[in-house]
């Protein structure tokens, strides 16, 4: 059900409320799809009131979403929600996926394509010393499962290694701001400890595959690996679809 522009409730704040709380709130309503592209948001002396708020704090709240490409200030007219395309806010990532759910799917095409090619590539050129510590790394990601947060940096580690044995001194501009937005579904698949358990279980095929410095069956431990954790998240985003 849409909320009527005149039923959003933007919710009271302190007077000395700092002007992060302000647009926090804001990113809120936004996040919540109460307030969506092209909305206009309540003039500025109005909404200062109903937030109980100076009018120089809310400025500044609306001067840093505007520098974020979240809020634009249309001359004569006021301010709007603005068109939140994802090229826009790339250095804002948590606010592109908390709008849009379908920006994953775009994420894990652009995995399937680069990352696989990376593993191909790793075969080949991979050194045993960089094995060594593909399979240490592995090895200590298994005794992580129960601790999300240092598994997910294990994660990172290895498909970090992974990157660097193939060599290749291009590619890793594009996969670093790939891991850099993957981070946020990694954090969302990586709640669930079956994720974990499973990803364990991938990396150390992937790492198996690499050994055999065969390029087709490295590029495929890494294709069934990215499948697994895009399946649960679909599960997550539709949960009725049972991630098919």
């Amino acid at each position: 059900m849409t909320v009527k522009k005149n039923e959003i409730s933007y919710g009271e704040m302190e007077r000395d409320i700092l002007s992060e709380k302000i647009a926090n709130r804001l990113l809120t309503l936004i996040k919540e799809k109460q307030l969506r592209p092209g909305d206009r948001l309540p003039p500025e002396r109005e909404l200062a009131l109903q937030m109980k708020v100076s009018r120089p704090s809310l400025r500044e709240a609306l001067r840093a979403l505007q520098m974020m490409h979240i809020i634009e200030n249309r001359q004569g007219s006021g301010n709007y929600v603005a068109s939140l395309e994802p090229e826009q806010l790339v250095e804002h990532l948590d606010i592109v996926f908390a709008l849009d759910d379908s920006t994953y799917h775009d994420l894990f095409q652009a995995r399937r394509i680069l990352e696989t090619a990376v593993a191909e590539m790793a075969a080949t050129n991979i050194t045993d010393e960089e094995l060594q510590r593909m399979e240490e790394s592995v090895s200590r990601s298994a005794g992580l499962i129960n601790d999300p947060e240092a598994f997910l940096e294990a994660d990172m580690e290895l498909h970090e290694m992974i990157l660097r044995a193939s060599g290749n001194r291009v590619l890793p501009v594009f996969m670093r701001s790939i891991n850099k937005i993957s981070v946020m579904s990694r954090r969302r698949t990586g709640d669930f400890p079956e994720v974990r358990r499973q990803t364990a279980r991938d990396h150390k095929m992937i790492v198996q595959a690499l050994r055999t410095r065969d390029p087709e069956k490295a590029r495929q431990a890494m294709l069934v690996h990215l499948r697994n954790v895009e399946k649960k998240m679909n599960e997550i985003i539709y949960p009725d679809t049972k991630g098919k």
